[in-house]
C-alpha cells in the first residue's frame, strides 16, 4: 500500500483547466448582469433618448438627403 502510494504522490499532476468553476461563473453572472442594469438604465435616461434621435436623425438627412 505504502508503494502504490509513494507512486501516485510522484507522479507529476496535471491541472487542466478547461472552462470555469462555479465561483468563476458567479461572478461572471454578477458582471454581466450589473453591466446589463445600467445600460438599460441609460436607456431609459431622457438624454440619452434625445442623443439617439438626434444621431438617427443626422445619418438618415446625411444618406438621404
Amino acid at each position: 500500500m505504502k508503494a502504490l502510494a509513494k507512486r501516485l504522490w510522484k507522479q507529476p499532476r496535471s491541472r487542466v483547466e478547461d472552462g470555469m468553476v462555479s465561483a468563476e461563473y458567479a461572478v461572471g453572472t454578477v458582471a454581466t448582469t450589473s453591466i446589463a442594469g445600467i445600460l438599460i438604465w441609460i436607456a431609459q435616461q431622457d438624454w440619452f433618448r434625445e442623443l439617439f434621435a438626434a444621431l438617427f436623425k443626422f445619418l438618415f438627412r446625411s444618406f438621404i438627403g
